[in-house]
């Protein structure tokens, strides 16, 4: 794969990570297709905001209609990027939606939906672009997952956090069932940044308000006050385009040098620490049961 130059697909970008990545990678020299659904209405202004970009500097960085939770949205953008560019070379997942509130409040159907928008939109979008991946032998996924999983985490997020852990257990998988293809997995570990994107702003709440209520009087405030709990513990001079820099180091390294897991959090809330046991141990049991040519070249860092 030449790395001076890929044709990039992302999901999840009319804002936040994905938008600054899309535009990071297009400045980079890369072909982009920001993947987002409605295109048409109220996500309209992005795609226009990308093309006038793409106009003003002379990038390459084009919106496309892709709703990850329809699996007919994704092969048509797909087979349309297929059929402008011959070829898909890097794949970012990045698409997600956060909730707020009491665990127990949430529906059943609630968390069925933070599955399915967080994980089960990476297999729909794997299917439709692995197997041309694999076909030309070469190509890189990267995930986009949250120190969350392995690191300290707040009450109050628990679908989200139990979303973006099952996404991390697919990535880690698919990263051995691919290596043989040629393709590399890269897995993007941002901190908690409170600002530079909208997950707190778009958090959904529970659809139980009487449940919710039920536990305002001990954590109400407690609950209100998560972001600005997190954000307090930020360091001044960070941004969020830290990430979207990080994924365009790692698209633009040779194949074979690419690392693992990245973790990019200057929160430093443990994830990083507990990610060195966890990848070395994940190593150390690939070799005790003869697969350790399934691992990926470079170690996390």
């Amino acid at each position: 794969m030449d790395t001076s130059s890929n044709v990039v697909v992302i999901t999840g970008t009319s804002s936040g990570f994905g938008n600054l990545t899309a535009r990071a990678l297009a400045a980079a020299g890369h072909t982009v297709y920001a993947g987002m659904r409605a295109t048409a209405g109220r996500n309209a202004p992005a795609v226009r905001a990308l093309a006038d970009l793409s106009a003003a500097e002379g990038v390459d960085v084009r919106g496309i209609e892709m709703d990850v939770q329809d699996q007919g949205s994704i092969d048509a953008a797909v087979a349309q990027i297929i059929a402008e560019q011959g070829r898909i070379d890097v794949l970012v997942h990045n698409a997600g939606h956060m909730v707020l509130g009491p665990t127990e409040a949430f529906t059943p159907e609630q968390i069925v939906a933070q599955y399915d928008v967080n994980v089960v939109s990476t297999q729909r979008v794997n299917r439709a672009v692995l197997p041309h991946l694999r076909e030309q032998g070469s190509g890189l996924v990267v995930w986009v997952g949250s120190s969350s999983t392995l690191g300290g985490h707040p009450p109050f997020l628990a679908p989200y956090f139990a979303a973006k852990a099952g996404m991390n257990a697919l990535a880690e998988s698919y990263a051995a069932e691919l290596i043989k293809f040629g393709v590399e997995t890269s897995i993007v570990v941002p901190g908690a940044y409170t600002s530079g994107t909208n997950h707190f702003a778009h958090a959904g709440v529970p659809e139980d308000a009487d449940r919710a209520r039920e536990y305002d009087a001990l954590y109400g405030l407690l609950r209100e006050n998560m972001a600005q709990k997190l954000h307090d513990i930020f360091p001044e001079g960070h941004t969020a385009d830290e990430v979207s820099d990080e994924i365009v180091r790692i698209v633009g390294l040779p194949a074979g040098r690419r690392p693992f897991r990245v973790t990019v959090d200057p929160t430093r809330d443990g994830s990083e620490v507990v990610s060195t046991v966890y990848d070395r141990i994940r190593h150390d049991f690939f070799h005790r049961i003869g697969i350790e040519e399934l691992l990926t070249p470079e170690a996390s860092r």
